[in-house]
């Protein structure tokens, strides 16, 4: 299918399976011979296995380290340990920056409270 068909397929834009194909998430897809990128299923699972990461709050950059194990990894992009693995690294990064948005969130709820 054509790059237009396959963006709709998997539920984003050429733009973005592009973007995807020069970040190395995805491998360069096959040509027509007049130089057309033609995609197949496997591609556009893989490009819907890459968008639910990142709506997981996974990054381009974290996917980049383990692009050549997306096809393998579903939806949990951990090595054989998941305590070492790309998600288990952003999950902590995530918890940091969760507990301070809420000591902020405090913070300025007190100095709210104290101008009442």
């Amino acid at each position: 299918m054509r790059i237009g068909d396959a963006a709709a397929a998997a539920g984003t834009t050429p733009r973005a399976l592009r973007f995807y194909e020069q970040r190395g998430l995805l491998p360069p897809p096959t040509r027509t011979h007049t130089g057309q990128r033609v995609y197949d299923v496997h591609d556009v699972r893989r490009v819907r296995v890459i968008r639910d990461l990142l709506a997981l709050g996974l990054t381009v950059e974290d996917l980049r380290g383990c692009a050549d194990r997306l096809d393998q990894i579903g939806t949990t992009p951990c090595p054989s340990n998941p305590r070492e693995g790309v998600a288990a690294r952003r999950l902590e990064t995530l918890t940091a920056e969760i507990e301070r948005l809420t000591s902020l969130r405090n913070s300025l709820a007190e100095r709210m409270e104290l101008t009442r």
